[in-house]
């Protein structure tokens, strides 16, 4: 079974999901920055790959594209350094991107890619879903990778059935009309999450943007499966002499 998948039908409660930016601080960091989450007990990880034009985030994960770009990192770069430390990552991997550095790569060599690199995921925020569900969702499928759609508090009930429908390992549930980094705010988010927990959807929710603190995880994680976590632990490990500790120290911050 998918990793993924396999870690929502054991596991749905107070799950956590950190981000972090492939070939960021450095070119080399990718498999070390991995293995600190892991060993910090989160659930999943999602690996940015980086692209000059991210326009679902805030300026922290711009600016940790940017620099991982200048660093010399490649979608190519990436699948190697990830097979490099497959077998000593066992929290299921998403990659999180854009379609267009896919689709120059080439979506079906892609997915295999990242299968064989140990990626059991992908959250690509610009996918439009009718193209996936008739163009490319056999190349997910032959490769037993989940992918994730993310839905927002004005995506129509109908979209956000059909996202669930296409959508296999959760569904993403971004907290707010923002980019990655903003601050959770209460005002509406209540009625939201209701009323995305009313609608029995078929796969659990995680929540994120703004996530970035012990009291936003706790609030996310009444109304869902979990929490996705970014732009805080970008900041936590931008500058740091030590990415094991700066991670340890990060992680129980929210936990």
């Amino acid at each position: 079974m998918n990793k993924l998948i396999n870690l929502f039908t054991i596991k749905a409660n107070n799950l956590l999901n950190v981000y972090c930016t492939a070939g960021f601080p450095k070119k080399e960091s990718t498999a070390e920055v991995l293995l600190a989450l892991q060993k910090s007990g989160v659930d999943t990880i999602e690996v940015g790959m980086p692209y000059s034009d991210p326009i679902a985030d805030g300026p922290v994960i711009q600016d940790s594209n940017m620099i991982a770009i200048a660093n010399g990192m490649t979608i190519e770069l990436l699948f190697k350094q990830l097979t490099a430390v497959k077998k000593n990552i066992h929290v299921p991997l998403i990659l999180m991107g854009y379609l267009n550095p896919v689709m120059q790569y080439g979506i079906e060599k892609f997915c295999a890619d990242a299968a064989a690199a140990g990626v059991a995921g992908l959250i690509l925020p610009d996918m439009p879903m009718y193209e996936y569900e008739h163009v490319y969702k056999k190349y997910f499928t032959q490769n037993n990778l989940s992918l994730i759609f993310l839905i927002t508090p004005q995506t129509s009930l109908e979209r956000i059935k059909k996202a669930d429908g296409l959508s296999s390992g959760f569904l993403y549930a971004v907290s707010s009309n923002s980019v990655t980094g903003s601050t959770l705010s209460n005002d509406g988010q209540k009625e939201y999450f209701e009323k995305l927990a009313s609608m029995n959807l078929k796969n659990h929710l995680m929540i994120g943007f703004g996530i970035n603190s012990n009291k936003t995880f706790l609030n996310a994680c009444k109304y869902s499966a979990g929490a996705i976590v970014g732009s805080a632990y970008i900041k936590a490990i931008a500058k740091a002499k030590n990415i094991e500790t700066a991670t340890k120290t990060f992680i129980k911050t929210i936990r």
